[in-house]
């Protein structure tokens, strides 16, 4: 195994003064048998590890790591993973340790990470992988079909639609159907769109409720009635003066802010193909506005716009900038009914319980029947969108407008830069103040509006995502989409534009798809509006 240093700084040397009675910068008398020389440095070695060698395991085997470690000091030890899926060590800080090899769909590798450190030198560290064989084999489809969360009994307390809502996805079967003399497997899907979420609060939630910028008129007593650690269900009252529409006739008063309307239950139909099929290189299918998929408990999937524009439909708003004080504490909210996500939700990765430590699960499927995977790539890495901002104020030959602060150009192809751009109606300032639809007032930065963006056209390798805010990685799981999160400098997790599927699909989308090709020319108003 080859060691590698954690950082660059320098091995630290002791000094030791020889015993001699020569301690005059000059030289000793000749007649002396003593040494002329005044000091002796002695180096401390670096410590020289082995985590152990790789191991091939059967799901629910007990695994024995084994490291040692050569060092003339003491030396503390640290085990980690670093990636597949997550196993509890017996211990982190001694050179043996066992886990029990998880069940997992497909063969899979666990890598661990040893480090050592002897309090002189920089730590060294060497990884071990063990290979975690299935117990039962398990294709892509059945692992596709194993994702949705299936539930036929349990109903929603406070989302009520005459009689009770049966939450999540009722049921999934694969499904053969007759298409120009070919025969298509769909997984055909039906729900309700009413989703179990419950969320224990945290006291920065609480906080981020109560500094809303219309706080004191959105809520009843001008703040939440929901306490930090208090579990709020879905739909449950927290003090909101929600909209009228829907919410007195099918419950859910109060728990979403004012906005077009409440969710009702949905009779959800969908058939994803089983195997996608890519769009020809000269074929496009914008995404556009309404559903482009389903969470794995049914709720839908929109895409990154709310049918706003600023100008003569020049300037098209994003949905999680400016909508972001219009969703419910799960990042959802209604259209005609209709309860959607347009960004991440930390509700749905706490069903999942993805927390980051390896490559996240399926959290939904695109129209085109391609997998929408959640933010992490592998243990703490975050897949990595392709698109970027552009800069208003470099020349029009690299996207820019020639005018620092000001957008007052569009780019001919939001695909290609080297087209250049073309003069437009003009948009806010960067960092004007906007009014959204629903009357809170934002600042237009960078990255308001879809114009804001170009792709970059990065090598997808990795964690790097293609226009489509997909990739394949050959790791088995296929093409898939990701969903897109950045960190702010205050090191919290941030929506990163397209979000979820990018502005155009992948694969094709079948006569029978939940989703519809957007012509791309106008948006329109938002549902429900």
């Amino acid at each position: 195994m080859k060691v590698q240093f954690k950082n660059n700084t320098s091995n630290i040397t002791k000094l030791f003064a020889l015993s001699t009675l020569c301690i005059a910068l000059t030289a000793c008398n000749s007649d002396s048998a003593d040494t002329t020389s005044d000091s002796d440095t002695v180096s401390n070695s670096v410590p020289s590890i082995d985590a152990g060698i790789d191991q091939t395991v059967n799901a629910g085997d007990t695994v024995y790591l084994n490291a040692s470690v050569e060092d003339d000091d003491d030396v503390s030890v640290t085990w980690s993973q670093t990636s597949g899926t997550a196993v509890t060590l017996t211990s982190s800080t001694t050179l043996t340790s066992e886990f029990t090899a998880p069940e997992v769909l497909a063969d899979e590798s666990l890598v661990f990470e040893l480090s050592a450190d002897d309090g002189v030198n920089s730590a060294v560290i060497d990884t071990v992988t063990i290979n975690v064989v299935a117990s039962v084999v398990v294709s892509n489809t059945d692992a596709k079909l194993a994702s949705w969360i299936i539930n036929n009994d349990t109903t929603s307390t406070y989302i009520q639609n005459n009689g009770g809502v049966v939450e999540d996805v009722q049921s999934v079967e694969l499904v053969t159907v007759s298409e120009q003399s070919t025969d298509v497997e769909y997984m055909y899907v039906q729900a309700t769109d009413i989703p179990k979420y419950d969320i224990t609060l945290t006291q920065d939630q609480v906080d981020a409720l109560n500094n809303r910028p219309r706080a004191a008129s959105d809520f009843y007593n001008g703040v939440t009635s929901a306490v930090a650690g208090q579990t709020v269900l879905f739909g449950e009252d927290i003090g909101y003066k929600s909209s009228t529409q829907n919410c007195n006739d099918t419950g859910g008063a109060g728990y979403w802010p004012p906005g077009p309307s409440c969710p009702t239950e949905q009779s959800v139909e969908a058939y994803f193909p089983v195997t996608p099929t890519d769009l020809s290189d000269t074929d496009t299918c914008e995404t556009g506005l309404g559903t482009v998929g389903l969470m794995v408990n049914g709720t839908s999937i929109f895409n990154w716009g709310d049918g706003m524009s600023y100008g003569n439909n020049v300037w098209y708003t994003l949905a999680p900038i400016a909508e972001q004080y219009d969703v419910d504490i799960c990042g959802g909210h209604a259209a005609n009914g209709e309860y959607h996500h347009h960004f991440y939700t930390s509700c749905l990765a706490d069903l999942l319980e993805d927390d980051g430590d390896a490559h996240s699960p399926i959290y939904g499927f695109a129209a085109d029947g391609y997998p929408l995977y959640g933010p992490y790539e592998s243990n703490g890495e975050l897949a990595l969108s392709g698109w970027e901002m552009r800069d208003y104020g470099a020349p029009t030959s690299e996207g820019g407008c020639d005018s620092e602060g000001e957008r007052s150009c569009t780019l001919v192809d939001q695909y290609d830069i080297s087209q250049g751009t073309q003069e437009s109606e003009a948009g806010p300032d960067i960092g004007e103040e906007v009014t959204t639809l629903s009357g809170n007032t934002l600042n237009a930065d960078d990255g308001y509006y879809f114009e804001d963006y170009y792709y970059a056209h990065k090598t997808v390798t990795g964690a790097q995502l293609d226009e489509h805010n997909g990739h394949d990685t050959n790791d088995g799981k296929g093409y898939h989409y990701h969903i897109t999160l950045t960190l702010d400098s205050d090191g919290k997790l941030q929506p990163s534009f397209p979000y979820q599927i990018g502005p155009r699909f992948k694969g094709e989308l079948a006569d029978n798809s939940i989703g519809s090709c957007d012509t791309g020319e106008t948006m329109g108003p938002p549902p429900g509006v």
